[in-house]
């Protein structure tokens, strides 16, 4: 098993401003080395069939121009792609649109870098919420990820659920929050502003839905 404060520690995370085709857009990145080379990890972050292993049960085409569309989360269009190292898609959700990058590169010591940007328009959500209402569920991956290649067995959806409402799984979004808010900050926006927003997004990933 992976540990919570080790994972989160070993996670890299920033925020930036750049000017896209829609407009001004806020770019949330995420960085982890994995112990494994740079084909091994392109196959477990590209191959349909490995993909639910450690993620979410994905349909579609994944080449260029194909639609993909991830179960019970978000689905879009792969803009482009170079293996081994990198793709880029859109990232549709409850009809707002933004922007994947994964890119991959091999580290020196025989491990691979693994690093994400997401790229929104902020929109009302973001404003409310922050990045870590984003950065959460990366981080979560990026966990997911980490055991599929620590063990090579397939993470169980049900024990994965199980974990996120355990003591330890509401500890690695407390402490996943907190690394975003830190980002927040760093990035420029007022202290204030960025913890009232963290809460809110802490707040929405632990509260227990009403019966």
């Amino acid at each position: 098993m992976v540990d919570v404060t080790s994972h989160i520690n070993s996670v890299q995370r920033k925020l930036g401003n750049r000017v896209i085709e829609a407009g001004e857009a806020v770019t949330a990145t995420v960085s982890q080395v994995y112990d494994t080379d740079l084909d091994d990890l392109w196959d477990a972050c590209t191959n349909a069939e490995r993909i639910p292993r450690w993620f979410l049960p994905i349909s579609g085409e994944l080449r260029v121009g194909g639609k993909y569309q991830f179960e019970g989360n978000a689905g879009g269009t792969v803009e482009r792609c170079d293996p081994p190292k990198s793709f880029a898609a859109t990232w549709e959700y409850d009809g707002d649109v933004s922007w994947v990058e994964v890119r991959l590169s091999a580290e020196a010591d025989g491990r691979t870098r693994f690093e994400l940007d997401h790229t929104a328009v902020p929109n009302e959500h973001w404003k409310r919420f922050g990045p870590g209402a984003v950065g959460i569920g990366w981080d979560m991956m990026l966990h997911g990820l980490a055991l599929h290649l620590e063990s090579g067995e397939t993470n169980d959806p049900e024990a994965a659920m199980a974990w996120m409402v355990s003591e330890d799984g509401v500890r690695f979004m407390r402490l996943s929050n907190e690394a975003w808010y830190e980002a927040d900050v760093a990035s420029g926006t007022d202290a204030a502003t960025a913890r009232t927003r963290a809460d809110a997004t802490l707040a929405a990933y632990t509260t227990p839905p009403e019966s």
